[in-house]
């Protein structure tokens, strides 16, 4: 049994998705039966767990071969930090009290550093809980997703101004499809061979790497408009986090997540990762975000109008 935490998201589905495709037995771990829906039509079992529940977590993860386990950022969570160290903490020792023969953890790059790089710390602190449990343990640590644009593709469509705190526009910086992210792990899930270290540190980022000049320019060909790439000042990014929803604590996290970014320190750590490549481009990403957009533009409209 493969069992797949996070088997929801734009990561897991894909995992979840590709192992069934290979005849393999899926428990897809989601928090409520309506996320189970899509994946109980392909097969998979569903398991309905609380990271925060022991009792769920154990459950979930009974007479698994393979695990793998993703601990999101509970965004709505006044101290985000500190309520994902709990889901850590809960995960690892159900892993602990009952090991599965290969475990892999979506983690993050950076993810070797201790301190000073905002969220990215929380994945430093997985990778430590979870290092002693398996026999076969891996990292996959994955450069910074191409859907995370997507939270501010409706500002960029609307003013034709694309925010962005990477700063400067014109650095390149790594980035990945999170479908690839998914294919990868599914991949990792299924050799067989036994590994040669442990824990098996494994990175992942696109063919090529982007600077948010080019994220401007991709939007403004999909959209077959003028966007223009605006580098927030960085004395701006605490009202600018706020205004779109984030808790105190949550924006420290992103405006530290992304001094680091802007300092050099979140990359691939070469020395000890074994590294591949996404196909999947950026075009491609943000072609689907913005078709969905358009649709759910079009629902709302055409609901509006029958209510009149």
């Amino acid at each position: 049994m493969f069992v797949i935490f996070g088997a929801a998201g734009n990561v897991g589905r894909v995992s979840a998705a590709a192992l069934r495709r290979a005849g393999r037995e899926v428990r897809a771990v989601v928090r409520n039966n309506k996320q189970g829906e899509l994946l109980a039509e392909i097969g998979c079992e569903i398991a309905i767990a609380d990271l925060l529940d022991p009792v769920s977590v154990e459950r979930a993860i009974e007479g698994a071969h393979a695990v793998q386990i993703l601990c999101p950022v509970p965004h709505s969570d006044a101290d985000p930090a500190t309520a994902m160290r709990r889901m850590i903490d809960v995960s690892a020792g159900a892993l602990r009290a009952n090991p599965p023969q290969r475990l892999l953890a979506l983690s993050d790059y950076g993810a070797e550093h201790a301190s000073g790089t905002g969220i990215t710390t929380l994945f430093h602190y997985l990778e430590t809980q979870l290092a002693p449990v398996a026999s076969q343990m891996t990292f996959l640590r994955s450069a910074e997703h191409m859907h995370n644009w997507g939270r501010v593709l409706p500002i960029a469509l609307a003013r034709g101004v694309l925010p962005s705190l990477h700063h400067p526009l014109s650095k390149l910086y790594p980035t990945v499809a999170a479908q690839d992210v998914g294919l990868l792990a599914a991949e990792l899930l299924l050799d067989d061979r036994p590994a040669k270290v442990s824990p098996r540190v494994v990175s992942i980022e696109g063919e090529a790497r982007v600077s948010a000049l080019d994220v401007a320019h991709t939007v403004g060909e999909l959209a077959h408009r003028q966007i223009t790439a605006y580098e927030v000042p960085r004395g701006e990014w605490p009202a600018m986090l706020h205004g779109a929803g984030l808790g105190e604590n949550h924006a420290r996290l992103v405006t530290d997540l992304y001094d680091a970014h802007n300092a050099g320190r979140i990359d691939v750590e070469t020395e000890i990762s074994e590294r591949r490549f996404g196909s999947t481009a950026l075009a491609d990403v943000f072609a689907v975000i913005l078709a969905r957009a358009g649709a759910a533009s079009t629902a709302t409209s055409t609901a509006t109008t029958a209510a009149r």
